[in-house]
């Protein structure tokens, strides 16, 4: 005998029924608009130009009515009049139209010539009613999902996939916003110049915190894909790190004056740290920002004054807009998920990957094929900027080409796995330290027992080291925008900073 279903406690909200069995009948919907749209439609095939760009055939709960808009639609693609006549010969065997009585349906629907007013609003209904049902077709999904306790499921896989499909449903309406008239794209073009010129003549997207990277790149630019590379040591992640912090500290300033988002050079940053956890992430921006040696505060070696000051940098950037999020091993799904997810939440405006090389593609077989599995995840990089209107910096490796070359400078050809980062990419950087390379080859160090010959190779190795110390570059490779070229800059190996080396304009004079 089944048990008897428990009954709520008292003062609890009664469960709802399942939604497996709700009628089709009791979602929402308006067949009544449906019909009174089409009859607009009919009679004058203009209105056609104000619906199509949002409103589809699947929006319509009638299944009959979404094929006669499809028909409409597709007649006058083809320069021809819809009218019920014209209509008439494509339903003449449709086994719906035959069971409401034929095509005589059709002229039925033209007697509402008062629809003509209301035919926008009838369209918006149509679009509005179809969301709350698909809102409806996910939820029941998920539910179902849910229900599965089979030993194969994964709880967490299950919300990012609910995530995303809400997130298609709320997509759905942008379909119009994605054409622009000529005029629309250059008031845009013009404020993006205002911004430029308001901020010395050299920034138009989003700071990195190194003028001469500004200078050279115009900072960081929504939709762009920005692949940043480099061997290890060069201070990659350094770098990335630095930036995400300069745009969210600038931010955090900048909403303290009360400057709205379209005044500011800074943005809310999300940083996927692949490979790092967040404490390491937070401790090298707090040592960037304390002074304080960042492998001295991790074996906990500093001074009383040390630690005062790495907690007032700690107290000043409590309220930073930077979002880290260290879970490992995520798909490129994964994490598109994720970041719709904190840009909704925390409107985060720019997005950072380390490293690219370390998120896994969607589809199983893709790890049989690296390169089309990079392929798939520098696409879906590119997607997200553009969807999300976002300036995305991903960390990318080089081939060991690199090392096989007299000289270590990077080029386009040494990214690795795949010519689509290259492709996909609107602007490529590459970090190159020359005295990490020449470190590498320190000579013996000369005694008194040492030849004439083994001192000046040292001498001349010590004093290029002493050229080359903190020196850095940043290689612009490619650039939609501009130029490729260089750009100095110095870099604090003991608290992983980069820095604008100073301007010799401004130096004194030598005597």
């Amino acid at each position: 005998m089944q048990a008897p279903t428990p009954l709520p406690p008292s003062g609890a909200v009664p469960l709802a029924p399942p939604l497996a069995l709700v009628p089709a009948a009791t979602l929402p919907h308006n067949v009544e608009a449906e019909a009174a749209l089409l009859g607009a439609l009919m009679i004058d095939n203009r209105l056609v130009e104000d619906v199509q760009l949002r409103l589809g055939s699947q929006h319509f709960f009638e299944p009959l009515h979404g094929r006669v808009y499809d028909a409409i639609l597709m007649l006058i693609d083809r320069r021809m009049t819809a009218t019920p006549v014209t209509l008439k010969p494509l339903f003449d065997a449709d086994p719906e139209m035959m069971a409401i009585g034929g095509t005589a349906y059709l002229a039925t629907l033209t007697e509402q010539s008062a629809a003509l007013i209301a035919a926008r609003d009838f369209a918006q209904q149509i679009y509005d009613l179809a969301l709350l049902r698909e809102m409806i077709r996910v939820g029941r999904e998920m539910a179902t999902n849910a229900f599965d306790t089979m030993a194969g499921v994964e709880p967490l896989k299950q919300i990012e996939a609910a995530e995303l499909a809400l997130y298609k449903v709320a997509e759905q309406g942008e379909v119009a916003g994605s054409v622009k008239t000529f005029g629309e794209a250059t008031k845009m073009a013009i404020q993006m110049a205002e911004k430029a010129y308001k901020s010395g003549g050299h920034l138009s997207g989003y700071t990195t915190g190194l003028t001469g990277l500004n200078e050279k790149i115009g900072g960081l630019h929504k939709s762009d894909l920005i692949i940043l590379a480099g061997r290890p040591a060069m201070g990659k992640t350094a770098l990335a790190t630095n930036i995400a912090f300069s745009a969210a500290y600038r931010y955090l300033l900048d909403r303290a004056d009360d400057l709205n988002e379209n005044e500011t050079s800074g943005a809310g940053v999300a940083f996927f740290s692949l490979e790092m956890s967040a404490d390491q992430l937070a401790t090298r921006i707090l040592a960037e920002q304390s002074g304080v040696d960042s492998e001295r505060i991790r074996t906990g070696k500093i001074s009383q004054s040390e630690f005062n000051d790495l907690a007032r940098a700690a107290g000043k950037l409590n309220a930073l807009p930077l979002y880290i999020d260290d879970t490992p091993a995520l798909s490129i799904a994964a994490l598109r998920t994720r970041a719709r997810r904190l840009k909704r939440q925390k409107n985060v405006g720019i997005i950072v990957v380390d490293y690219l090389q370390l998120l896994q593609g969607s589809s199983r077989s893709s790890n049989e094929n690296r390169v089309q599995e990079i392929s798939e995840i520098s696409r879906g990089l590119k997607t997200l900027a553009k969807e999300l209107s976002v300036p995305v910096l991903a960390l990318s490796q080089l081939s060991r080409a690199v090392e096989s070359r007299e000289d270590k400078r990077p080029q386009l050809s040494d990214l690795r796995e795949s010519g689509s980062i290259e492709q996909d990419a609107d602007i490529v950087l590459f970090v190159y330290r020359e005295e990490y390379y020449h470190s590498l080859h320190e000579p013996t160090v000369p005694t008194e027992a040492s030849g004439n010959e083994t001192t000046i190779k040292y001498d001349l190795w010590l004093k290029k080291k002493l050229e080359i110390q903190g020196q850095a570059e940043v290689i612009v490779g490619k650039q939609r925008h501009g130029s490729t070229g260089q750009v100095r800059l110095l870099f604090n190996s003991v608290i992983t900073k980069f820095s604008d080396p100073a301007d010799e304009s401004r130096l004194p004079e030598r005597r």
